[in-house]
């Protein structure tokens, strides 16, 4: 089933309406979701009928725009405020995580504001471009980011960096926590405050990391330098706690599910499956029917490579469109789409398509009054 789609492009980076005194949402009460593509930032409402709006306009097309990739993730204090990775005019204006804050209270009238940036060192940078891409909030207002690093070849380079408070300052304090995962993909931070970082590349799978540091010096855990000469953990304990297998060849996407399991995507096999809370594989929630393959087009079922999961279960996930053409992977023209997941019980129903000819679909971020 597909919900009928009706568009608005009302907003733009810079222009701020009047702050609702109600939370944003995708009406009757339900979440919001968010959805970086072709370096807009899209907004969804979640009901039968989808509504979509989009809030950020990319520079290229837009004066006063911003180009946004990667997850979107909202601050846990109720402020409105949200993280998203932002490139706009790299490298002359360096890579890094745009600071944003939301106005308005339904998808068509939403807007967005930049009110700050925060910019890491990269190490590799002279040969790779800096690619911000995952981000979530621990539970005290510090926030986790997660960049690529080398994509397909090279050394295992991503990093995962702890940001701490205040964010929106000329120069935000942080210490990376990792400066080695291969291809870093999303960030997911659980009720207990123990955050997973995915890896598709070197040694793959899902990482782990406890015991972070509390402040950017050596009282917080933070007694170290990386190559660049910025602060890095020596109190971080990180554990693959989910290892790539059959059903996670390119792991990306972590979300966790109200019964504290978790689902992760695999964007190459087509794949969403469930873990544990022991981190052992359950069962897959998404696969490509039996005999597809992607060639000249995608699979029927999408190719999900950021995902999120609301409060009722329900998962949404952004289809890259992958193809196979001209003998290597990538994504095809217009052919990406965003999709949902809805359960009947326990069980997984056939994905809904809520918007479709996207060009490059990246991510999913849920904002839940």
């Amino acid at each position: 089933m597909t919900g009928t789609v009706k568009r608005n492009l009302c907003g733009t980076a810079l222009a701020l309406l009047a702050c609702s005194c109600s939370d944003a949402t995708g009406g009757n009460g339900q979440p919001i979701l968010f959805s970086p593509e072709g370096n807009d930032l899209n907004a969804y409402s979640t009901g039968a009928d989808v509504a979509a709006q989009t809030v950020i306009r990319n520079a290229d097309e837009d004066p006063d725009g911003r180009d946004i990739n990667g997850q979107v993730c909202f601050a846990p204090d109720g402020s409105r405020v949200f993280v998203a990775g932002e490139d706009t005019g790299q490298p002359v204006s360096p890579a890094g995580f745009g600071l944003f804050e939301l106005s308005g209270s339904e998808v068509g009238e939403l807007s967005a504001v930049q009110i700050g940036k925060l910019v890491p060192t990269y190490p590799g940078a002279e040969t790779s471009i800096p690619d911000p891409y995952g981000c979530s909030f621990l539970s005290d207002g510090r926030l986790v980011t997660s960049d690529i690093g080398n994509n397909q070849t090279g050394p295992a380079n991503g990093q995962v960096i702890v940001w701490f408070p205040p964010l929106d300052v000329a120069t935000p304090r942080y210490c990376k926590i990792d400066v080695a995962v291969g291809t870093a993909g999303q960030v997911y931070v659980d009720a207990e405050d123990r955050v997973y970082v995915t890896s598709s590349r070197v040694e793959p799978g899902v990482y782990r990391y406890t015991n972070l540091p509390t402040s950017a010096d050596a009282a917080g855990g933070c007694a170290g330098t990386d190559e660049t000469g910025a602060p890095l953990s020596t109190s971080v304990v990180r554990e693959r706690f989910i290892v790539s297998d059959a059903n996670l060849p390119t792991v990306n996407g972590i979300a966790g599910t109200p019964s504290g399991t978790y689902y992760v995507s695999s964007v190459l096999s087509g794949v969403i499956a469930e873990y544990g809370a022991d981190g052992k594989f359950v069962r897959r929630i998404l696969e490509p029917p039996a005999g597809e393959t992607i060639g000249f087009e995608p699979y029927s079922t999408g190719t999900p490579l950021g995902i999120a999961a609301d409060r009722s279960g329900t998962v949404y996930y952004a289809d890259l469109g992958l193809v196979f053409r001209n003998g290597r992977f990538g994504p095809g023209p217009r052919l990406g789409t965003v999709r949902r997941i809805r359960f009947d019980g326990e069980e997984p129903q056939a994905p809904e398509t809520m918007d479709a000819g996207l060009r490059f679909p990246d991510a999913v971020g849920l904002f839940t009054p």
